[in-house]
Formats: C-alpha cells, structure tokens, sequence
C-alpha cells in the first residue's frame, strides 16, 4: 500500500511540475534583402502578456540584458552590432535601476555583408531574461537559424 501512495505522490508533484514549465517567449527570423551582398537577419521575439524582455543595453546590478552570438563563416561578414527597435525606459524597483524592455514584440536586426555569392545560412543564438511584475526567470538560450537564397 505504502508503494502505491509513494508513487500517486510522485505521479502528482511530477504532473504539477511540468505544469508550471515557463516558456513566455517566442522567437522567430526572417531575412531582408538591401542590396545585391548586403541583408538584414530579423529576430522578431512575441512576448507573452505581463512579461518583459530586456534590452541588449543593461547596466551592471540589473537583469541579464539579451544577447546574440553569431557563428562566424566563411561566406559573410557582420556589419556592425544588432541594433534593437526602442523599448520602455522606466525605473524599474525591482533591480532599482533605469533599465530598458520590451512589451509584446521586439525586433533586433544585425546587418551582414556577402563575401561569396548564393545561398547562406546562419546561425545565431540568443541569450535573454524575462521577468513579470513578481519574479524572474533564470537567463535562457535559443538557437536562431537564418537563410540567406
């Protein structure tokens, strides 16, 4: 009898754990053509409702400010720093700070130049943290693909 109520107890923390499993942010890419070697790779983030995704620009002491990493290749080069649409500036009492984020949507764009001509892919990853008005959650990772036709 104990077995059966050990593993009803187990069954049941194990269902309401996986129940609170967090994932308010999306990310998708897109690509945009400027020239005949030059694009611009989108990362577009959709961000549930009452969560913040921060700024790429976060003073020391605050939350971990979103970050992107691009593989380096062969076949292009960066073109200055992803550059981020304009967030909500405001004093922020949980971190007591200004600090910078973003509602909804946000958009980053990293310019690349074409070294070699055709298709190209990209990969990026994303580091970013998201808070509501109560908490945080820990910093995730996400890979971002782009293709370059």
């Amino acid at each position: 009898m104990k077995k059966y109520i050990l593993a009803a107890v187990v069954l049941m923390i194990s269902i309401s754990s996986y129940g609170q499993i967090l994932d308010p942010v999306k990310w998708t890419t897109s690509v945009k053509k400027i020239s005949a070697t030059e694009y611009d790779l989108i990362a577009t983030a959709t961000i549930d409702a009452g969560w913040h995704l921060y700024s790429q620009n976060v003073a020391e002491g605050g939350p971990i400010a979103t970050t992107f990493i691009f593989e380096e290749g062969s076949n292009y080069k960066l073109s200055g720093k992803t550059i981020e649409e304009k967030g909500h500036t405001v004093d922020d009492k949980m971190f007591n700070m200004k600090i910078t984020y973003f509602e909804g949507k946000a958009k980053f764009t990293q310019r690349v130049k074409l070294t070699k001509p055709g298709k190209t892919s990209i990969v990026a990853e994303v580091e970013f943290m998201v808070c509501d008005d109560s908490r945080c959650l820990p910093p995730t990772y996400v890979d971002l693909d782009f293709t370059i036709q």
